[in-house]
């Protein structure tokens, strides 16, 4: 519910970050305590953070994600029951990492062992039991002939390349128990369409949280200033390392440890596709298997005409600074090792994210760095029952998924409606 004209004022509960965590947050509480007043800003022109979908095939065909894009622990996930409540529709078609799921290269020599080699990688760092943390790339042995398949895949789970990593976060990582589902019209779509009911401003940047006073805290914005008896900041990692909000009196501990908590890197790039029937529907393939630089391939998702192409790590990063141009050339070249060196003809870039460019977000979804896994609950502890903490980052086992951050949303909304 936006609200178009805006000029500071006084409520009993801002909310700074229109994500997952800020717009779970806010229902959570419409719901604890409707005798509050709510207002979530958002410093961008939308709601839903890095959930965002796009239409270009009209409202009633499939949304592509941006961001987000699977209802990871789908059975568990609360968004799967909100997809639902809402009237949207959950997509059930198998993963590509799942059971039953359509792998173009699935029968091909090789593949199994690759498959194996994860596997193994995983359960290295599941049994990890070091004093001392490590980086991701110590559960690698040197002559490993699938490294570059583990250094690939390890890239898309953290956005990070293995050497940044931290092998106890990862082994933390719990997501709830499988399978993963889409919501056929868009993460975005449903993140947005679940916020409708909230009183939103957006185009509102906060620049200072003054948390000193007893009774309430004071936001500064470039719109005017906010009194408000409690404040939830659902912001990125990013945000706070760079210190986009100013926190008076400071939190150099929060500080901290966002930084050493940030935002890894995935990019995707949507394909349009001339002749659709050349490529079969809902069927993944990934670009090489003897390179750690590798897309990884969606062929036509919900039957759309296009290819998903999924970037993560340095990769992501350079072909972003590059653009979509450069980014669409690399991944012809790829798929011409599948599909013969003809297909580019067929295909024409349509549109690519850049999430380390967003200004109010800077990066995807967040990782540890070596030891600094703990600071995930520093990250999400309260601060005088006034200032509270919430966002993906924030959630010990479920950090990079949106329903982590929801959850956290949630969190600090019971912890909101207790302290009021």
């Amino acid at each position: 519910m936006p609200i178009e004209s805006w000029r500071g004022g006084d409520v009993d509960v801002a909310i700074i970050g229109a994500g997952a965590a800020g717009v779970g947050a806010a229902r959570r509480l419409q719901s604890l305590r409707p005798d509050l007043s709510v207002l979530l800003l958002e410093a961008s022109d939308r709601v839903g953070g890095r959930a965002r979908t796009i239409h270009p095939f009209g409202a009633d065909g499939a949304g592509l994600d941006l961001g987000c894009g699977w209802l990871h622990g789908a059975r568990t996930n609360p968004w799967t029951k909100i997809t639902e409540e809402i009237g949207l529709t959950v997509d059930r078609t198998p993963a590509p990492w799942s059971d039953g799921s359509r792998q173009l290269e699935g029968k091909e020599p090789g593949v199994k062992a690759a498959a194996e080699a994860v596997a193994e990688f995983f359960e290295r760092v599941d049994a990890y039991e070091g004093v001392a943390d490590a980086d991701l790339s110590t559960m690698l042995a040197p002559d490993d002939p699938w490294i570059e398949r583990l250094y690939a895949v390890g890239a898309f789970m953290t956005g990070a390349e293995l050497p940044k990593s931290s092998v106890i976060d990862l082994g933390r990582y719990d997501p709830g128990p499988g399978p993963d589902w889409r919501v056929r019209q868009g993460y975005g779509t449903l993140v947005a369409t679940y916020g409708l009911p909230v009183p939103t401003i957006l185009g509102v940047e906060v620049s200072r949280i003054d948390h000193s006073s007893a009774g309430h805290v004071v936001l500064s914005t470039g719109k005017g200033e906010l009194k408000a008896r409690a404040a939830i900041v659902a912001v990125s990692t990013n945000v706070l390392a760079a210190e986009r909000i100013d926190f008076w009196p400071p939190l150099p501990e929060r500080i901290e440890a966002a930084s050493r908590l940030p935002l890894g890197l995935a990019d995707k790039l949507f394909i349009h596709v001339s002749e659709p029937g050349m490529f079969p529907e809902d069927t993944h393939v990934m670009g090489s298997r003897e390179s750690r630089r590798t897309g990884a391939y969606q062929l036509r998702p919900f039957g759309a005409p296009v290819i998903e192409a999924y970037f993560a790590a340095d990769l992501a990063l350079d072909l972003e600074r590059e653009g979509m141009e450069a980014a669409f050339a690399f991944s012809v070249e790829q798929l011409k090792r599948v599909f013969g060196a003809d297909v580019g003809a067929k295909l024409s870039p349509l549109v690519m994210s850049a999430w380390a460019s967003e200004p109010f977000v800077g990066g995807s979804y967040s990782y540890a760095t070596p030891g600094a896994s703990d600071l995930r609950g520093v990250l999400a502890a309260p601060c005088n029952d006034r200032l509270f903490f919430a966002g993906e980052a924030c959630s010990r086992t479920r950090y990079s998924t949106a329903h982590g951050a929801y959850e956290s949303g949630v969190v600090a909304a019971e912890a909101v409606a207790k302290a009021l």
